[in-house]
């Protein structure tokens, strides 16, 4: 399959407009550049947890989605498409559909993260052949931008306020992209929507994997982030860029960086245009301190594991 840009273009879309999601949110955009990778003969089933995407693109009596599509409650996604990729086999096996199809479940952090962490992780270990994609904005934005294990430390979230006694959230974020692999399954990768070559490429991957696949995608959320809607794109650039998010995957237990940054920016550059971020550019300099800190103690880890130093 071409991943040149005008070959994609052409490809019918699967998640139409006219959904209810905000102007420059980037959780379609990963979705439309994951579906990218959706082979020419191949049908697929969608499943969504209750989550911004899903409160967005399915109000009764419309949809967004131009193929079979479940809702789920937002700790089953994996669970509910393990049984239907389940019974497909069985239906396959049995002559009663001669289709090809893929499952695929898109989550955010807070239904992937945190509350379906434990049906994610039965999915993977069993084996199912499904895709598992998060769009990851880094919090509970659909109810109200809480913090979830995928927030950064120091983020200002209505979970995690900031104050004389507070800066914000206290802990650094999970690696559950470095979680997914532990599990040994054939495909795991990390994306972003600023790079759409490389995640285009690792979406036909998936597709064509013949076993689990847990892709974890930057969405960020111009409205929990507070930064202009028009920047939603630079800012996930600033994030591979700064090594706060960086572009790797994992095939077969072989890590490999997809994306190498040559001149890493501080964290500062990234942090900076976000309001999520201001109180710590006014009183907490030492927790900025501890942020660049994380991130190159996981840069260094990140680049032995792929064989780069």
């Amino acid at each position: 399959m071409s991943t040149k840009l005008k070959d994609l273009a052409k490809k019918p879309q699967i998640l139409s407009g006219g959904h209810r999601l905000c102007a420059g949110c980037g959780a379609p955009i990963a979705v439309r550049q994951v579906l990218m990778g959706v082979p020419d003969d191949v049908k697929i089933v969608v499943a969504c947890p209750t989550g911004c995407l899903e409160v967005s693109t399915t109000i009764y009596p419309y949809t967004s989605w131009n193929c079979s599509y479940i809702h789920c409650a937002f700790e089953n996604a994996a669970a509910t498409l393990s049984g239907v990729e389940t019974a497909y086999r069985s239906c396959k096996e049995q002559g009663k559909i001669k289709e090809e199809y893929r499952f695929i479940a898109f989550g955010g952090d807070g239904g992937t993260y945190d509350i379906g962490l434990q049906s994610l992780s039965g999915a993977l270990e069993r084996g199912h052949r499904l895709i598992y994609v998060c769009y990851n904005n880094e919090a509970y934005m659909n109810t109200g931008i809480q913090r979830s294990g995928a927030t950064i430390k120091g983020t200002w979230t209505t979970t995690s306020p900031f104050g004389n006694n507070s800066y914000g959230k206290k802990e650094n974020q999970k690696n559950l992209t470095a979680i997914a692999a532990a599990h040994n399954i054939p495909y795991v990768a990390q994306g972003s929507i600023s790079h759409w070559k490389d995640l285009v490429r690792k979406a036909k991957k998936a597709f064509a994997t013949d076993g689990p696949v847990f892709l974890n995608v930057l969405t960020p959320c111009h409205r929990g982030w507070r930064f202009p809607m028009e920047k939603t794109v630079e800012i996930a650039k600033l994030a591979v860029q700064t090594c706060m998010w960086p572009l790797y995957e994992v095939e077969n237990g072989k890590w490999n960086l997809t994306v190498k940054v040559r001149d890493k920016k501080p964290i500062e550059e990234y942090l900076k245009p976000q309001g999520r971020f201001a109180h710590l550019f006014k009183k907490s300099p030492e927790v900025l301190a501890a942020i660049q800190e994380n991130i190159d103690r996981e840069w260094e880890k990140l680049l032995h594991l792929c064989g780069e130093k």
